[in-house]
């Protein structure tokens, strides 16, 4: 019998203590009854002020399929999935947000539209089917969400409908290519990556997804604002020659 690729699931956390003991039973319930599929959980904690190092490092006592890594302080979320993606030994390598908003049951259907389509990156989306989202953001965000999507696709050039999914498979050979070449350790490291892939010619594809909301969002509106700014920066740093091969 075929072997399994190996999956590795990169959970970037800052201040999660109160939400990721669930969000790791549920990971390890769905891996649990999928015993022939070999995988990792690992969650990057980025300079949390709370429990969320410890209780990482508790549980992987008893779970070897669980690992901590660290950064030094509080470098944002895409300078943590870039530090969890390096550490990953995964041949395919999911990014899944803290609060499981996107539920892990939905990694198979993101790895199996990979395969039929023969693609290295698969990234969940609420704007393909938004029928799949059960619980809504409010009115002002999900609005905001649909503008800065109409205004990365005429900065970018990009075609998904939604690139801030925190849910995305990437391949181990897009892994090595893209995350490398990413210069953004905001929010903004999201569209970054799917435009260096497509820079590359690596075929990405666009997967509607069950999705929730989950209150205790961390994006302050300052951030939210500046991850407009990171579109023009994505340019840029594509012009200045930050992404070539």
């Amino acid at each position: 019998m075929a072997v399994l690729a190996k999956l590795s699931i990169v959970i970037p956390a800052y201040n999660e203590e109160g939400r990721l003991s669930p969000t790791l039973d549920r990971i390890f319930s769905y891996l649990d009854r999928k015993p022939e599929q070999p995988a990792e959980v690992i969650v990057v904690d980025d300079g949390s002020r709370d429990g969320t190092a410890a209780l990482v490092e508790s549980r992987a006592t008893c779970e070897p399929r669980l690992k901590l890594v660290r950064n030094p302080g509080n470098r944002g979320k895409g300078f943590s999935v870039r530090h969890g993606m390096a550490e990953a030994q995964g041949d395919w390598c999911l990014m899944s947000d803290a609060d499981l908003s996107a539920p892990i049951e939905e990694v198979q259907k993101l790895i199996d539209a990979a395969a039929k389509a023969t693609a290295q990156v698969a990234i969940g989306s609420r704007a393909l089917d938004r029928s799949l989202i059960g619980v809504h953001q409010n009115p002002f965000r999900e609005f905001s969400g649909i503008v800065f999507n109409r205004v990365m696709r005429l900065v970018t050039g990009l075609p998904f409908a939604d690139t801030q999914c925190g849910f995305k498979l990437y391949h181990r050979n897009a892994v090595r290519l893209i995350f490398p070449r990413q210069q953004l350790n905001g929010f903004g490291f999201d569209v970054e990556d799917l435009f260096i892939a497509r820079k590359l010619g690596i075929h990405t594809i666009e997967v509607p997804v069950r999705w929730n909301n989950v209150e205790g969002t961390k994006v302050s509106l300052i951030q939210a604002l500046k991850t407009f700014s990171d579109l023009l920066v994505i340019r840029w740093h594509s012009l200045t020659g930050h992404y070539r091969k």
